[in-house]
């Protein structure tokens, strides 16, 4: 049996093929007035974070008297095109991120990066790629899911550790569980060196935020993981955040996008941007947990939080 998420993606591959309306080079200028239609279907990205964004997308706009479905699709390959063909109307991105692979998807994969650490930078660069394919990029608020790096609280504590660059001016020698491509990235190895000093001995691949990375370094194997900001799990291994002091890592702020000719009116944007004013990184992170860690629906904890701040009845 296929699951919900297989069958989307074969629904939106066939409907992508034969979808209409203007091609990208007669897209230059969106001149088309934005869109308001009262049933939009909102997309997740098949992963607990994105489950809970898109789950708070559809109450909010629900509040707001739109009617709502939603797709899993977890390849944005998919997606994007879904997105830009009106199939899919509004999905939760990451600023940085989704700069970076319209970029490569507009002028080649070997194109210079344009996310990067400034997020007004990153938004401009952003919203001049989705434009001309009709998409609009809402503002974003304050909850940002980049990558990070964690201790065990009880290496913080020994050595006084708040921050990457107090670890950089401790002297003390690291070795960095992540996945293997941290040797080359820029905001990983590199990075570490470069920006704060931090004697990297070593790159353990044992993946990104990955169960198999916690543990070894809280057994001392490793000294420091790369995981995320929102990783929901820290706690459980004795495992705490230092703070990227001097921004090495990209504005991954959470953002909307929607399709301009169907959901880029005012009424969208209002709804939407509810979530701007309270949504924090630590609250996401909580949601997350409540999802993964005690198997709560992402439908049900998302309700939750927008009735907890009086965003929805």
């Amino acid at each position: 049996m296929r699951s919900p998420t297989a069958v989307a993606a074969v629904l939106l591959v066939g409907l992508t093929g034969c979808a209409t309306g203007p091609s990208l080079e007669n897209r230059g200028a969106v001149t088309a007035p934005p869109g308001d239609s009262r049933h939009l279907t909102v997309g997740s990205a098949g992963f607990t974070e994105s489950d809970l964004l898109a789950q708070m997308y559809a109450q909010l706009l629900n509040q707001a008297g739109y009617r709502t479905s939603l797709i899993t699709v977890a390849n944005r390959e998919i997606y994007e095109p879904a997105l830009e063909s009106g199939q899919i109307d509004a999905v939760p991105e990451y600023a940085a991120t989704f700069a970076d692979w319209l970029n490569a998807k507009a002028n080649g994969p070997d194109a210079p990066p344009v996310g990067s650490p400034d997020l007004d930078a990153t938004m401009k660069a952003l919203r001049r790629l989705a434009a001309p394919r009709g998409l609009t990029v809402l503002d974003p608020g304050r909850a940002v899911d980049q990558n990070a790096f964690a201790v065990t609280a009880a290496y913080a504590r020994a050595h006084r550790l708040r921050t990457l660059s107090d670890l950089g001016a401790s002297g003390l020698k690291v070795r960095l569980a992540a996945g293997d491509e941290c040797v080359r990235r820029p905001y990983c190895e590199p990075g570490l060196k470069k920006v704060y000093g931090i004697d990297i001995t070593g790159v353990d691949p044992k993946g990104v935020g990955t169960t198999q990375a916690k543990r070894a370094v809280q057994a001392g194997q490793d000294q420091m993981l790369l995981t995320t900001t929102t990783d929901a799990t820290l706690g459980q291994f004795g495992l705490v955040l230092l703070a990227d002091d001097k921004h090495l890592q990209n504005a991954d702020y959470v953002v909307p996008v929607v399709n301009r000719a169907r959901a880029g009116a005012e009424g969208v944007t209002k709804a939407l941007g509810k979530l701007n004013d309270v949504l924090t990184t630590a609250d996401l992170a909580a949601m997350n947990q409540q999802v993964d860690g005690w198997r709560r629906l992402a439908q049900d904890v998302a309700r939750t939080y927008l009735r907890d701040k009086g965003l929805v009845k």
